[in-house]
């Protein structure tokens, strides 16, 4: 399976939501991620990645804030509290969820 990020946009689109699973296997789930404005996101159960398409902001990361950029890799362990803040308005971002509920056990 391929989808580009200008595909993936376009079917987040047609939607009324910030994000949209595009897909699954086993753990893995992949989504595109667009907030408006603010990111309401709330902790999640599983460890999360995040991939920067496009845009740039802050990224407040547990007790942690740091600037992103496209192209930048951002991980959040599961449970952990992280948003988006002063992103441009051509923020998105792929989102990669994966392992088990609770996070993986280092």
């Amino acid at each position: 399976m391929k989808i580009d990020s200008k595909d993936a946009m376009a079917l987040l689109a047609k939607t009324n939501s910030p994000f949209l699973n595009l897909f699954e296997h086993g753990s893995l789930s992949v989504e595109i991620y667009q907030p408006e404005k603010i990111d309401l996101q709330q902790p999640h159960t599983r460890d999360e990645v995040y991939v920067i398409v496009s845009g740039s902001g802050e990224f407040l990361n547990g007790g942690t804030r740091t600037s992103f950029k496209a192209g930048d890799f951002l991980f959040v362990p599961a449970g952990v509290e992280h948003r988006f803040e002063n992103f441009t308005n051509d923020f998105s971002t792929w989102v990669l969820f994966y392992g088990p509920e609770g996070g993986e056990k280092v």
